[in-house]
Formats: structure tokens, sequence, C-alpha cells
């Protein structure tokens, strides 16, 4: 059995039309995908246009050096990079510091030990540390004495006393 010329003639020019249209749509295809890619990786423009050209030019080999040649992380991992970068320094940034002498203090201080300011008061009735602003104790709620500005202790008192006259003496 064989086969007529004109046959194979038709035959082979079907799969020449056929490949030649699928690397046709291939190379549009990696042109738009190397364009929509570096959108993705990059604000600059002479870099996408460059990016796209070798690509379209160089076709296989383009893509290949367009993949070695390419940022590594998309403009979106760079932003949440940076944000966990913030978030990490924020919270170094955080420590907390006295009001009055802006020096570090640790979380647990009721006073400064540098300037001797008042940080967080005591609850009489459970004898946990509380923010001074706080009229109410979290943990037993039971009212505690006003906000810094309001509170007149006599340990407060002496504690000032104290304090003046140490300065008086220096």
């Amino acid at each position: 059995m064989s086969l007529d010329p004109t046959v194979l003639k038709q035959l082979s020019l079907f799969a020449t039309g056929f490949s030649v249209a699928f690397l046709a749509a291939l190379w549009l295809s990696l042109i738009f995908w190397a364009f929509r890619d570096i959108r993705k990786r990059t604000r600059d423009p002479f870099m996408r246009i460059l990016a796209v050209v070798v690509v379209a030019v160089l076709f296989l080999p383009g893509i290949l050096i367009y993949l070695i040649l390419r940022p590594p992380r998309t403009l979106e991992e760079e932003y949440q990079q940076s944000l966990e970068e913030e978030a990490l320094l924020q919270t170094i940034e955080d420590a907390s510091i006295c009001p009055g002498c802006n020096r570090r203090i640790e979380s647990s201080w009721l006073a400064c030990p540098n300037c001797h300011t008042l940080l967080k008061k005591q609850c009489k009735t459970c004898g946990k540390v509380i923010a001074l602003p706080w009229n109410l104790c979290p943990y037993c709620a039971t009212p505690v004495e006003g906000t810094q500005k309001d509170q007149t202790n006599p340990s407060d008192a002496e504690q000032l006393s104290l304090d003046d006259d140490f300065l008086s003496q220096s």
C-alpha cells in the first residue's frame, strides 16, 4: 500500500503549518508572560522594555536569559518582607521608655530608678500592677485611686520629699 505523493505533500504542509502556528503562539505567549512577570518584579520602565525585547528577539534563548537575570522576588514579596522587617523593628523600638527621663525601663517596674517617675500603681486589693490612668483594677474589679494627676498618696508625697531632699543636698 503506497501513499499518493499529493497526500504526503498536503500532510507535510498541514504539519508544517501547524508547527509554525504553534511556535508563533508559543512565542507570543512567552512575550506576554515575560511582560506580565517583569511588571510584578520591577517598576523600572527600562527593565520592563528590555525584558520583553530580549524575549521577543531571542525567543527560547531569550526566555532563558530573562529567567536568569530577572529579579528574584516580586514587588509583593518585597513589600511583605519590608512589612515584616518594620514589625520586627517596631517590637524592638516599642521597649518601654520613661516619660520623665526617656531612658529604657522594664515593663514590670512601678517607678523609674533614674528619675523616680511613678510609672504604674499597684492594686491594694489583689496586689497586681496596673496602669496609672486606670480607675478600676481589671483583675479584681475594685475601684482604685484616680489618675496620676489626681493621685496624692502619702507614700508618693514622702517619695517626692525624699527626692527634693536628695536634689537639694547635691
